[in-house]
């Protein structure tokens, strides 16, 4: 039987980090509870609790998450129903839905993924679009 690919391919990888292996909840399984740890985890099945993780967080199509989220960096193909805090990047791809807020360092929405919540990430505002201040990258703004 072929190994569930766990990430989608990408010039960059979920985490590049020296991660082992990610660990993967299958398609049929169902997770009730906090999962924690220091790792990539990828969610093809259901979670339904808490996610703490310093690693990576796919969820992957069909995939299903309903909790609050903290996590390094988060991907998602399928469906989230909780807010995420993220350190890094979000990445909410084609054809996924979120329902919750969203933070973190940088966060993309594809077109046709859905966000019903708010996203908030600290971006620096170009100089033309900003008053004037002491630093060289103009104001910070929080959205």
């Amino acid at each position: 039987m072929a190994q569930p690919r766990s990430f989608p391919s990408s010039s960059s990888s979920p985490s590049s980090s020296a991660h082992s292996t990610p660990a993967v909840i299958g398609a049929g399984t169902r997770v009730r509870g906090r999962v924690t740890g220091d790792g990539d985890v990828t969610v093809l099945g259901r979670v339904e609790g808490e996610v703490h993780l310093r690693g990576a967080l796919f969820v992957g199509e069909g995939g299903h998450v309903q909790s609050d989220v903290d996590a390094d960096t988060l991907r998602v193909a399928g469906t989230l129903e909780g807010n995420a805090t993220v350190s890094g990047d979000v990445t909410i791809l084609s054809g996924a839905r979120v329902r919750g807020d969203v933070r973190g360092g940088s966060i993309v929405l594809q077109e046709g993924g859905e966000l019903d919540g708010r996203m908030d990430s600290e971006f620096a505002l170009p100089r033309e679009l900003g008053a004037a201040d002491d630093d060289d990258d103009g104001p910070t703004v929080r959205r």
